[in-house]
Formats: structure tokens, C-alpha cells, sequence
């Protein structure tokens, strides 16, 4: 699961500077919950029934703490903020639910036949989170909605696009198969990490498709307040940044893995500050 975790995505905002100091523990209580069971999905060397079995104990473990009783014990370090932010703010349930859905799907499919299946994951890997962090904010209208499962897909699938040299070694088809087949890849190909015209095609034709969703959703920047929206600048300028790597280097990402770094942080900066509202139609109209 990429788009929760920061060892493998850099763009998730764990209680950032910019983030509102009374959200910080919420913030940080919702990374940590994904971020255990990204690693009981993922890291280890633990068998898929063992893996099931840790996550079906998680899951009971939040129902425990959504019904504000006695748990396990096992994860207090996850569940003990986590029902402070659940008591404080809220949280809706189903949105958590939707996250170890996705983990749990990790375990055990490895390849996606096309894109409505993959958007269907990302609706539950990815989406819940940027949901979630609106909940917090207090924002919970269907644009807005809309707009952040824009960016987080698209930022689930600019992570896939990017780690493609590391998810082809874990055996994992992140790329459809119908799109496979439209630019001639094998799944052999990309799983045997073989570069080539073909494949680099594919990459180039997905990485549109994660840029396209990314400036679909990119207007919402201009509906959240303060700190809260200046963030989100920088996540969806460090998402259309790793996009741009990734061309850069020719779509070869089959073969070598494109990074966020330092020298990176004053082109994302500038390009957060020039992102402007697009003028409404009247205002077009009138110019």
C-alpha cells in the first residue's frame, strides 16, 4: 500500500508544520493506523493466512475502539490515539474500514484487468485518506469530495508509476491488463523488468492518465483554508513533480526508480505559490 506509507511515498502529510497544531495528534493517529497495517500486509517475511489473520485481528481491534470498548491490547501504540481522534473528531468509520479493506486486498491480488478495477482499489487505499483529512477540517461538500479522491488516486497511481522497478520484483501488477495489451506488454515483461520501447510507451500513457486526475482534483487547493490548503499545494506539486521525473527520464521507471529530494523543495515552493484559482466564466466573459 503506497499511498500511506512514507518510506515508500514522500507525499503524505504527517502533521506537517503546516498542518494546524489542534489536528497534529488525529493526523498522526490516522497515519500510524494505516501505516501498521500497511506493514502487517507487506513487510516481513510472514505467509498470506498469517497476514489475513493479523489484519482480521486489527480490524476487531478497531471495531473495539469505534465502539469505545476493551481491546486486545496487542497495538496499543495505534489504537490508543486513534480513540482519542475518533472520540475528539468523529472519524466515519466506513473510511477505516475502506483502508484495511484495501490492505487486505493487498495480501491477495497482485494484478488488476483494468482501470475501473484499479480505481475501485484506490478508492479504498488511497481516497479515504484525503476524506478523512477534510473530516478534520470540517469540509464535507461533494466537490470538495470529489476533487480530493481526485488527487489522492492520482497520487496512488503516480507512487505505482514511480516504485514500478519495486512492485515487478514483489510480483505485483499494478499496470491493467487491458492496457498491457493495447501497448503489446507482457505481464512477463514488466515482471522480468525488461525495458523497452513498448513498455516505456505503457508507462508514459499511464503516467497521463495519473496527470490528468491530478489537475481535475488540483482546484480544491483554493477551497481549503489557511495551512490546510498550502499543504495540499505542496502534495499535489511534489505528486505532478514525481509524474515529471519520471518523463523526464524517458518513462523508465521500469528500470530505475525516480525520487523526491531536497534540491526539489524550491521548484515545489515556487510552483505552489504560482498555482491560481482558474477565472469563473463570467469573469472570462468579461476580460
Amino acid at each position: 500500500m503506497r499511498a500511506v506509507s512514507v518510506d515508500h511515498y514522500e507525499n503524505f502529510p504527517v502533521a506537517s508544520v503546516l498542518c494546524p497544531p489542534r489536528l497534529r495528534p488525529a493526523v498522526a493517529a490516522i497515519y500510524w493506523f494505516a501505516r501498521r497495517a500497511d506493514d502487517l500486509a507487506d513487510e516481513g517475511d510472514a505467509g498470506a493466512p498469517q497476514r489475513l489473520a493479523d489484519l482480521a485481528q486489527y480490524r476487531r481491534e478497531l471495531d473495539a475502539c469505534l465502539a469505545r470498548t476493551p481491546a486486545s491490547g496487542r497495538w496499543p501504540q495505534v489504537f490508543g490515539p486513534l480513540a482519542d481522534a475518533i472520540r475528539v473528531f468523529s472519524l466515519p468509520a466506513p473510511l477505516l474500514h475502506d483502508l484495511l479493506s484495501a490492505f487486505e486486498q493487498d495480501v491477495v491480488k497482485h494484478d488488476y484487468t483494468d482501470r475501473a478495477e484499479l480505481l475501485d482499489y484506490c478508492r479504498r487505499s488511497a481516497n479515504p485518506i484525503g476524506r478523512l483529512l477534510l473530516h478534520l477540517h470540517g469540509i464535507g461538500d461533494e466537490t470538495s469530495l470529489v476533487r480530493s479522491d481526485a488527487i489522492c488516486t492520482a497520487l496512488q497511481l503516480a507512487n505505482f508509476w514511480q516504485d514500478l522497478s519495486i512492485d515487478t520484483a514483489r510480483g505485483r501488477l499494478y499496470a491493467p491488463q487491458m492496457d498491457r495489451a493495447r501497448h503489446g506488454v507482457a505481464a512477463s515483461a514488466l515482471l522480468d523488468r525488461r525495458d523497452s520501447a513498448e513498455t516505456r510507451a505503457l508507462v508514459a500513457d499511464l503516467v497521463d492518465w495519473a496527470r490528468s486526475l491530478m489537475l481535475t482534483g488540483a482546484p480544491l487547493v483554493h477551497g481549503l483554508p489557511g495551512r490546510a490548503g498550502w499543504e495540499l499545494r505542496l502534495v499535489v506539486q511534489g505528486g505532478l513533480r514525481i509524474l515529471e521525473k519520471i518523463e523526464r527520464m524517458g518513462f523508465a521507471s521500469l528500470r530505475t526508480r525516480p525520487a523526491l529530494g531536497w534540491l526539489d523543495a524550491p521548484l515545489l515552493g515556487w510552483r505552489a505559490l504560482c498555482m491560481r484559482p482558474l477565472p469563473t466564466p463570467m469573469a472570462s466573459k468579461a476580460t
